[in-house]
C-alpha cells in the first residue's frame, strides 16, 4: 500500500493485485506499462511470473524489489529482462527514476 502511495503521489496510475495468480485470472485489466515485483510472492513468485509472462509473448518491463537479492535471483530477473533489480530497503527515488525510465522508453 505504501508503494502505491508513492506511486500515485507522482501520477503514476497503480493497480494492485494480492498475488501473481490474481494478476494472471483477471481479465479486466488495462495496458500495463510496468510491473513491480517481489521475488519472493506468495503461490508463484515473482521470478516464476516473469518467466511464464515471457513464455507467453508478454513483454512488460518488470522492476524487482526484494530483501532476498541474492547473485542467483539478479542474474534470474535480468536473464529474464528485469529493468531493474532493487534490495530492499530501497531509495523512493531510484525505484520512482526506474519507473520513469520504463515510462519515458514506452
Amino acid at each position: 500500500m505504501a508503494l502505491a502511495s508513492l506511486l500515485r503521489s507522482v501520477g503514476f496510475v497503480v493497480l494492485l493485485f494480492a498475488s501473481a495468480e490474481e494478476f494472471l485470472r483477471r481479465q479486466d485489466v488495462p495496458p500495463i506499462t510496468c510491473l513491480i515485483l517481489d521475488v519472493r510472492m506468495p503461490g508463484i513468485d515473482g521470478l516464476q511470473l516473469q518467466k511464464h509472462l515471457r513464455n507467453n509473448g508478454w513483454r512488460i518491463p518488470i522492476i524487482f524489489l526484494t530483501a532476498h537479492g541474492h547473485d542467483n535471483a539478479r542474474a534470474a530477473s535480468v536473464a529474464g529482462g528485469a529493468t531493474a533489480f532493487l534490495p530492499k530497503p530501497f531509495d523512493a527515488d531510484v525505484l520512482l527514476n526506474a519507473v520513469r525510465s520504463v515510462v519515458e522508453a514506452k
